[in-house]
């Protein structure tokens, strides 16, 4: 019974979808008049469970490519310690308990985004994949939904401010996966996933579009401050962390390696939560 609790835990990614629920909860802090303790545990809990099932629809579709690939043979699914069936029964269980409470307890609003983000992810993105690198354009969508989620989970309104969270969440997707897919390119290779941009190649041209994303982090990280969502200390955060973030690609541009890759992979590790932190932080 143990070894199967972990092998439905470890079919979660707990960490990626924990990272994920974090953005969420970010939205909902700074969409809400006040957080409701009881609330914010409950919106964690549903982000982490459509974010696992999301997952494992992925593993599920995925199982023969996974084989393939070193980073994912001991996956739960290749490795055979849990058959797709029982692993679907699980995203099934999650993906309903998750959308339950999200309109159950907020609204139908954040259910219905919720529910778009796990069919963008789980059927939309994991076969494009092997398509080409407009999968990583799809992909970004339902990678940036998270703040957007949070903030109608608080306030059951559309506008500009979610729109914000999004846009800043969706063009910090392109150099993170980017940086990855460099990383991991013989790996995924081996799988036939073709995610790199331009012509799939590292060099100058993967670089140069790596860069012109990272680019429009610069203007959209003052867009929360411009309209009084948080302050001008949190403003001047995501402008100097930008900076850093965008010579990072430059970096890249110059040197076209797999070091280099690997260090803006970390670099957009730590960009996000300390620009969502200091929005936090500046609002309280």
């Amino acid at each position: 019974m143990k070894e199967k609790i972990g092998v439905l835990f470890e079919l979660l990614k707990f960490r990626l979808a924990a990272l994920i629920a974090f953005s969420g909860a970010m939205g909902y802090s700074l969409g809400a008049k006040e957080v409701e303790f009881s609330k914010m545990v409950l919106f964690i809990l549903a982000s982490i469970g459509i974010t696992g099932s999301a997952n494992i629809i992925n593993q599920i579709l995925e199982k023969d490519l996974d084989k393939m690939m070193k980073r994912t043979a001991s996956r739960p699914i290749p490795s055979g310690r849990i058959t797709k069936e029982q692993a679907a029964i699980w995203a099934v269980i999650l993906g309903v308990t998750s959308l339950f409470i999200f309109i159950s307890v907020f609204n139908l609003s954040t259910g219905l985004i919720s529910l778009l983000s796990l069919v963008l992810y789980g059927f939309v993105y994991t076969p494009l994949k092997r398509v080409g690198p407009v999968a990583v354009f799809v992909g970004a969508f339902p990678g940036a939904f998270p703040p957007m989620i949070g903030w109608v989970a608080a306030t059951n309104h559309f506008g500009l401010e979610p729109g914000i969270l999004f846009a800043i969440q969706f063009f910090w997707q392109f150099p993170h996966f980017w940086a990855i897919a460099w990383v991991l390119d013989e790996d995924y290779k081996r799988a036939g996933f073709k995610l790199l941009p331009a012509n799939g190649l590292k060099d100058l041209d993967t670089t140069m579009q790596i860069m012109i994303y990272t680019l429009f982090l610069l203007p959209v990280g003052w867009l929360p401050y411009k309209l009084g969502m948080t302050g001008i200390n949190s403003a001047f955060i995501a402008t100097v962390f930008g900076v850093l973030f965008l010579a990072q690609t430059f970096h890249l541009m110059r040197t076209c390696t797999d070091k280099t890759a690997r260090q803006l992979m970390f670099g957009s590790f730590i960009y996000l939560p300390i620009v969502q932190i200091a929005f936090l932080l500046d609002k309280i």
